[in-house]
């Protein structure tokens, strides 16, 4: 067997555990998302404006769990076996994924506000047009670096890809900086403002159906201390930082598949019925919306 040198600031254990982290993650987030997708395409009386944001969403985070578990391989390899392009294309396919994850996010935010507040119908023209435009954006944003503006390479481990942050050059600092104000402001915006003024109306009829605030916390429990991290680097030499800590970030931020899968899934009650009927073959009476006073 070939003998393959450790990345700096790594041993045998850290290799083994970041890989352990990623496979369980990976592979708990791909079957729960699963069950999202299939039951979507197989209990008919889910296929509806408003669970296909749904549904695209547990597809872009099933994506990520892929992204991850080649991680969790090549982390068991104690090397990328995949070349200089395959790094590229790891990077591309996961920043399409997230890019594509909280983008549906606030999607859905935004549904939940018209379904709850202003009862104004969702028509399938406008949610494939809607899926359609964040897809497409998505892959646009993705491919940029691949472009030139900004660069795909190695994590710290060196055995998952990523928008190099250690170069700290102009293309990083204002591709970066357009990500943020993009794909973190607009999209946490978007869900403060939804779920306030659905909590407001919960309020008004004294129902609270679910927690309001709990989907914008998850996303940036998830996602806020990497994306911190990415800002840090915009400014300062982000090398400073433990390699140890630089990886432990984007696999806290991996795990926001399962998160989304327990929330918008199992936590819908406009979704979970249709999963339960696939698992068990009973069917659930959609929950009735009660208008405000």
């Amino acid at each position: 067997m070939a003998a393959y040198t450790l990345p700096e600031g790594f041993t045998e254990f850290d290799m083994f555990t970041f890989g352990t982290a990623l496979l369980v993650g990976g592979l708990l987030g791909f079957f729960l998302n699963a069950i999202s997708i299939v039951s979507f395409l197989t209990v008919k009386e889910m296929r509806n404006p408003s669970n296909f944001f749904v549904f695209n969403l547990a597809v872009a985070d099933i994506s990520l769990n892929i992204n991850g578990l080649t991680a969790a391989y090549a982390s068991y390899l104690r090397y990328w076996p995949f070349g200089q392009d395959g790094c590229a294309y790891h990077g591309f396919q996961g920043m399409i994924s997230v890019l594509a994850s909280i983008s549906f996010m606030a999607a859905i935010a935004w549904d939940r506000y018209h379904l709850y507040c202003t009862r104004q119908k969702l028509f399938w023209s406008t949610t494939l047009t809607m899926s359609g435009i964040i897809w497409i954006l998505s892959i646009f944003w993705a491919a940029v670096p691949l472009m030139g503006w900004g660069v795909y390479d190695f994590e710290p481990m060196r055995t998952c890809c990523t928008l190099d942050y250690t170069r700290g050059d102009r293309d990083y600092v204002t591709y970066m900086l357009t990500l943020v104000v993009l794909y973190l402001m607009l999209p946490a915006i978007t869900m403060c403002s939804c779920y306030d003024a659905i909590n407001k109306h919960f309020k008004k009829i004294h129902h609270h159906r679910f927690n309001t605030s709990v989907p914008l916390r998850v996303m940036l429990m998830c996602w806020g201390p990497y994306v911190l991290m990415c800002i840090y680097a915009c400014f300062e030499n982000v090398k400073v930082v433990s390699p140890k800590l630089r990886m432990v970030l984007p696999v806290v931020a991996k795990t926001n598949p399962i998160f989304n899968a327990l929330l918008y899934t199992f936590g819908n009650e406009f979704y979970r019925g249709g999963v339960w009927n696939f698992l068990t073959g009973q069917k659930i009476v959609d929950p009735v919306i009660k208008k405000s006073k």
